[in-house]
């Protein structure tokens, strides 16, 4: 298997692109040799020969640059789409006794999506069964499973005439989660959502909560003296509640021909929603028709979001209502490309 990988690192199929001081050099070639033809002079047919040996010398040392090269890219463990994420390269060389110089790393464009790569990188030498690594920034274009990542070696080593590349597709497999970019109208949600849940949230638990003005109903043992004497008002201490009440998200996949791009903006908004409610130490119940999580025990954030990255429309079958919320008490959010928002 390793004999067999090696095999096809070393005779990739490189590209050629001709520099510019390439087409001089050819044009400089080629009259050479018109006028050593033209003229039967020896002197100019050695110099012709000596500048086709040269070029072929470069074509041979360019390739053998490129040959046993292999990439590897280190991601977190988690990436969000169309964020930039900090990574790392390491391109390490195979050949035992020949170093690889000049090399130029660039990201390619895969079927439909832009290149990954931000920026391209430059290594200017990697010796002989050694390994270089340095920092970058990748970028997905988009949710799903990432199974196959394209690059592209370049070199125009030695003489800069030609510049030769090779294609590198690097096969793991990437889950990448919907991106969490700001939404107005999630920002203005997310708001009434957390001043609702924490006005059900106050109750007559053991954790203070604030102190405010006496209201009807009120328990006089609750009564903040040092606050009633300084403003000559009654104000009572206010306690949270020992249970808490969670937010359900529902999410219907079903879409109408034509709604693929409103799908994928419900599942923004919803990613968007649930992480901003994690980070709000909020609980949270995430809900479709054949799967329900708790943002509590063993589930966290990172499980919801995965859920949402592999998460594929729904064409066909009935359309399920939601119904009530788990917990009658709780707050409950519908996320439908049927109606194009939420509810």
């Amino acid at each position: 298997m390793r004999l067999t990988r090696l095999r096809e690192i070393l005779f990739r199929r490189p590209r050629y692109r001709i520099t510019r001081g390439g087409s001089l050099y050819l044009l400089t070639m080629a009259l050479t040799g018109a006028g050593a033809f033209l003229a039967g002079n020896n002197l100019l047919f050695l110099l012709f020969a000596a500048m086709m040996a040269l070029l072929m010398v470069s074509g041979f040392i360019s390739r053998l640059s490129l040959a046993g090269l292999e990439l590897e890219l280190l991601l977190p463990e988690h990436v969000s789409a169309r964020a930039q994420t900090r990574a790392r390269i390491r391109i390490r060389n195979l050949k035992r006794f020949s170093a690889s110089w000049s090399i130029e790393l660039s990201g390619r464009a895969g079927a439909g999506s832009p290149p990954i790569l931000m920026a391209p990188l430059y290594f200017p030498y990697v010796g002989g069964r050694s390994t270089a690594e340095v920092a970058v920034s990748v970028v997905f274009p988009r949710r799903g499973r990432h199974q196959e990542n394209l690059f592209l070696l370049s070199t125009s080593f030695p003489f800069g005439f030609v510049r030769r590349a090779a294609s590198v597709a690097l096969h793991h497999e990437t889950v990448v989660y919907p991106a969490l970019e700001p939404h107005e109208e999630m920002d203005l949600l997310l708001e009434e959502m957390t001043s609702t849940a924490q006005a059900m949230s106050r109750g007559t638990g053991n954790d203070f909560l604030r102190i405010r003005p006496w209201q009807t109903g009120d328990d006089a043992r609750h009564t903040d003296w040092k606050s009633t004497a300084r403003t000559g008002s009654i104000h009572v201490r206010e306690f949270s509640r020992d249970e808490r009440r969670p937010v359900e998200l529902w999410f219907d996949r079903h879409i109408e021909p034509g709604q693929e791009r409103e799908f994928e903006e419900m599942i923004e908004r919803c990613a968007f929603l649930v992480w901003e409610l994690a980070r709000r130490k909020l609980d949270m119940i995430f809900r479709t028709e054949a799967t329900t999580l708790a943002l509590s025990g063993g589930v966290g954030v990172y499980d919801i979001l995965k859920v949402l990255s592999l998460m594929e429309p729904c064409l066909k079958g009935n359309r399920q209502s939601p119904g009530n919320p788990a917990d009658e008490a709780g707050l409950q959010v519908v996320f439908s490309a049927q109606s194009r928002r939420s509810e």
